[in-house]
């Protein structure tokens, strides 16, 4: 199994869960995180480090964003690894809980 990242994290992209990450799994794009399911180990430790609740099990995504598995599938191939907590963009505050942010996603 693997972890997800979902919609809440575009444009809030606060990296507190790469830190904690043992394998190193997760890639960074311009304003969105996601994670090789090739790589996760199913670890769990990166969800309680998401300060907007943005990642889940792949099991456990909430209703509509079962999209999401492929992204992070798609995406994390053509995004740099990212190891290292790094600031989140000055506006992230204002990101997290708003709805329909897909079209916002920056590949």
């Amino acid at each position: 199994m693997t972890h997800v990242v979902t919609e809440n994290c575009i444009k809030c992209k606060f990296t507190d869960c790469v830190e904690v990450c043992p394998v190193d799994c997760f890639h960074e794009g311009p304003n969105f995180l996601v994670i090789d399911p090739e790589s996760c180990i199913d670890c769990t430790l990166c969800v309680a480090e998401c300060p907007v609740n943005a990642i889940f099990p792949e099991d456990d995504v909430p209703a509509g964003q079962e999209n999401f598995l492929a992204i992070n599938a798609e995406l994390a191939p053509l995004w740099p690894v990212i190891d290292r907590k790094i600031p989140a963009p000055p506006d992230a505050d204002e990101w997290d809980g708003v709805p329909n942010k897909l079209p916002l996603l920056e590949r």
